[in-house]
Formats: C-alpha cells, sequence, structure tokens
C-alpha cells in the first residue's frame, strides 16, 4: 500500500472544513514553463480550485480554468492526489485539502477569465515549483517533471 503525499501539519483537537481541489498542470509547448495563478494575497497556485458539490474532477477543472484562465483545455496524466493541512487567515478557518492532480496536454485561449483578480503568469518549472505556496502544488509539478 503506498501513502499518500501530505502537506502541512494537522494539529490535534482542531476542527479542518474539507475543501477537494482539482489543480492542472499547463505547460508551454516546448515544457520548459508553466503558467500559474496569483490570488489577490501575492501566493501563488496551479491553476483550477475547489471542486462542488456534484462536480466530477474534470468537470470541475474545465470551469476552474474558464474562470481562472480563459483557457479551454484537454487532459493528460492523473497524477494522483496529495492531502494538505493549512490555515487560511484570510477566511479564519483550518482546511484540509485533498488535491487532485492533472496534466494538461492542449489549451487554447477560449475568452477572457472570469475572474479578473488574479494575475497570470509563465515561470520555468523549476522557478515555478520555488514560488508555490502549497506543498502538494509543489509535488504535482515535480511528479509531471519526472516525465518532461
Amino acid at each position: 500500500m503506498t501513502t499518500r503525499p501530505t502537506f502541512g501539519i494537522k494539529k490535534e483537537n482542531t476542527d479542518y472544513t474539507t475543501r477537494h481541489g482539482v489543480y492542472a498542470i499547463i505547460p508551454n509547448k516546448t515544457n520548459d514553463q508553466i503558467i500559474l495563478v496569483q490570488a489577490p494575497n501575492g501566493s501563488w497556485f496551479l491553476p483550477g480550485g475547489e471542486i462542488e458539490a456534484g462536480e466530477e474532477h474534470l468537470t470541475a477543472l474545465r470551469r476552474e480554468l474558464i474562470e481562472e484562465l480563459g483557457f479551454t483545455a484537454e487532459f493528460g496524466q492523473y497524477y494522483g492526489q496529495a492531502d494538505e493541512y493549512f490555515y487560511s487567515s484570510h477566511r479564519d478557518k483550518h482546511y484540509y485539502n485533498p488535491a487532485y492532480i492533472y496534466q494538461v496536454t492542449q489549451f487554447q485561449v477560449a475568452q477572457s477569465p472570469l475572474e479578473d483578480f488574479n494575475q497570470l503568469a509563465w515561470f520555468p518549472v523549476d522557478e515555478a515549483i520555488s514560488k508555490l505556496k502549497r506543498g502538494s502544488h509543489q509535488w504535482g509539478v515535480k511528479e509531471w517533471q519526472k516525465n518532461h
């Protein structure tokens, strides 16, 4: 039995809100850069976000990519689930965030992002890893990097 990668520290006697998230690794054509999303608080994340009630992973990811990037995409490899425990000072809550990480094999800019408060930027892969706030996102990019 393999254990899932887990990041952050689960504190005892703490209530965690479960927030399932699905995220995409979107490389450029030469696989030497990936796109990241910078939230208004300055933190960098992989594109993606919360899976809403009743949504399948890829349905949620398609919706999130339109919201954040204005992209439509085709998906390749599923890299797996990485769990993360963290505290959000913005929401004053502790979260348990199972993160499901997918590769995007092709994308097209379909429209302007629906969310206009994020910044988007392409980074060399190693720099992207160092910028990512969540350990689960760093793990996903490192898994992708093994094949590219």
